[in-house]
């Protein structure tokens, strides 16, 4: 009997980018989407939070940093969960907040710290902005999957049932 290798495709999970940001109230709303989304497929939707922080939003660069630094950490959903849950309190309160919430989860907050003032993760968040810049991302929450944009930051009526469809197609292929 032979076993699939790692690199088959039947192995392989259907990946859905969601272009956000940890300041914006709408991807704070799509989080109910997500977690739909994760409990219907589990490991088979491989779920990737990507960085597209906005002008308007003063702190959005340094919480997408954050984000990276904790998933470093190996807290990065729950740090966006929590980060998200507070989009008000982020813009009074900045970099601040970023280092609370780290140690409310239990993380490094002196290395978050750390990782806000030297920038080590400054390449992963303006790679990708520049990435979805160039396959037209325009506003958060913006997601891809299968190779559709489905942009969310004017509405997200519908998207769920949308991804949903697409997710389906990819991951259950007819015979």
């Amino acid at each position: 009997m032979t076993h699939p290798s790692p690199a088959s495709p039947a192995l392989r999970p259907v990946v859905l980018d969601v272009w956000c940001e940890l300041q914006c109230p709408d991807c704070r709303t799509a989080l109910d989407d997500v977690a739909a989304l994760r409990e219907r497929y589990g490991d088979a939707l491989a779920i990737q939070l990507r960085h597209f922080p906005l002008e308007k939003h003063k702190h959005a660069l340094a919480a997408a940093q954050a984000f990276e630094e904790a998933f470093a950490q190996g807290a990065a959903w729950p740090y966006a969960e929590a980060v998200l849950a507070r989009v008000e309190d982020l813009d009074r309160q900045g970099e601040q907040l970023l280092i609370d919430v780290a140690r409310q989860l239990g993380l490094d907050a002196d290395e978050m710290d750390t990782a806000l003032i030297d920038g080590r993760h400054l390449l992963i968040v303006d790679s990708d902005q520049a990435e979805g810049r160039a396959i037209g991302v325009t506003g958060t929450p913006t997601y891809v999957i299968g190779g559709e944009l489905l942009d969310g930051s004017k509405t997200q009526e519908g998207l769920l049932a949308r991804i949903t469809a697409i997710a389906d197609t990819l991951i259950t292929p007819e015979p």
